[in-house]
């Protein structure tokens, strides 16, 4: 197989399916991400391009020039932007991926950018923690051409399963997910912080366990505060975007919204004093 790959965005994601992607012979990865032109942090993340074998472009023109498959993996607030920056510079031959916690409206958006040219646009919604399975980590993609893009994909070691020709149907079973797993997390912010300070984790805990057997109600405590901690301010933008498409299906989106900030809160440096996670 001869194919060639870019990604705009080279944080957690980007690093992790650029460089498993690029151990497939005949596969050439390139990247991109804003942070390349800081002086802080780019020589960096340069060099750890290099050391995964990964290709790395000046700026989104250069990079759209050196692939067949475009995949943005920013932030859900960055969406759109990647695309208009990308846009310019597709050629029908090309596919554009957005694998953003996005919603359906805002993925449309995203594809109307990037067809201009005559681009081929296919959503991904990544299913799982990215983290330890990589590409492995279940996706759905949806867009007319998303079964050919993704069984060229599958061939490559990835885990995509083609849900529907049209856009929104993978982002909206993503985010109504996002939603319990987020809201999960949030919950167990605040009842650890509350039961600790209360003094009565221990009796709180016996009583959950009680009544949910199955459940690691401590560990499940713990990994969700650890993961709010560290993921929280880009989660909360994912959030934001389940309540933009709670509120265009004409229901209340104030919960996500509410989910959001508690995420944002938690994860700013400026949290509480007395957080646990922070303090440690």
């Amino acid at each position: 197989m001869s194919l060639k790959i870019a990604f705009i965005g080279y944080g957690e994601v980007g690093q992790l399916f650029a460089r498993q992607l690029a151990a497939n012979p005949g596969v050439r990865v390139t990247v991109y991400d804003i942070l390349f032109g800081d002086p802080s942090r780019g020589p960096e993340l340069k060099q750890q391009a290099s050391d995964d074998k990964v290709h790395t472009a000046n700026s989104i023109a250069e990079l759209c020039a050196t692939a067949q498959i475009l995949i943005s993996a920013v932030t859900a607030d960055s969406a759109i932007t990647a695309a208009r920056q990308a846009a310019p510079h597709l050629k029908a031959q090309q596919t554009y991926i957005d694998l953003n916690s996005i919603s359906p409206a805002t993925k449309s958006e995203v594809a109307d950018q990037v067809c201009q040219r005559g681009a081929a646009f296919v959503e991904f919604a990544v299913m799982a923690p990215v983290s330890g399975v990589g590409i492995e980590v279940p996706i759905l993609s949806g867009g007319e051409t998303a079964k050919t893009v993704s069984a060229r994909l599958n061939g490559l070691g990835m885990r995509i399963t083609p849900v529907s020709p049209e856009i929104g149907t993978a982002s909206a079973t993503k985010l109504c997910r996002s939603i319990v797993i987020k809201g999960m997390e949030a919950l167990m912010v605040d009842f650890t912080l509350a039961s600790e300070k209360a003094g009565v984790m221990p009796a709180v805990l016996a009583s959950l366990k009680a009544s949910y057997p199955g459940m690691d109600w401590e560990n499940l405590a713990k990994v969700m505060m650890s993961r709010v901690k560290q993921h929280g301010v880009r989660r909360a933008a994912e959030m934001r975007e389940a309540s933009r498409m709670v509120t265009e299906l004409g229901l209340d989106g104030s919960l996500a919204a509410a989910i959001a900030e508690r995420h944002e809160s938690f994860a700013n440096p400026r949290a509480e004093a007395n957080d646990p996670i922070r303090s440690s």
